[in-house]
């Protein structure tokens, strides 16, 4: 095994692991990386990707899978609940129904709809149901500012 680290001030900060197969180190190594970072990892078919939390709009769970929604529109799946990742991010992540959170400084708009429900329209252009409990609770919370 070999490790090499290069220090250059120039560059964004980047880890990468090339391994034969996924074991309990790698498992580890990368929760450690995590946990210390701003960034989390997201999962493709045949990539991992550390996704910067300011670059991530929305995480929300589609059909029992926890993903991300980055500024591209493009979904990331994440290994952790929804629950474990709101104790980690940071306070501009908030809840916007029982199955998503939203990066509060990402967010474009709120819109409400015919039916007089309310969606959290996104700069990528995503969008999400806000439930009325949620939406009450981001309404006092911008009131206070």
């Amino acid at each position: 095994m070999k490790f090499t680290l290069i220090i250059d001030k120039e560059k964004d900060e980047e880890i990468v692991a090339t391994v034969h197969s996924r074991t309990p180190l790698i498992d580890e190594i990368e929760a450690l990386i995590c946990r210390h970072a701003d960034r989390i990892p997201g999962y493709t078919e045949d990539d991992i990707k550390l996704l910067r939390l300011s670059d991530i709009e929305c995480i929300t769970v589609l059909e029992g899978k926890t993903y991300a929604i980055d500024t591209k529109n493009r979904r990331y799946r994440l290994k952790q609940r929804l629950y474990e990742l709101e104790q980690q991010l940071p306070p501009s992540f908030i809840r916007i129904n029982k199955s998503a959170l939203a990066n509060e400084t990402r967010l474009d708009r709120f819109r409400v709809t015919y039916a007089g429900s309310v969606d959290a329209v996104f700069k990528c252009g995503y969008t999400e149901y806000v439930s009325r409990r949620c939406f009450a609770q981001i309404k006092r919370r911008l009131e206070s500012r």
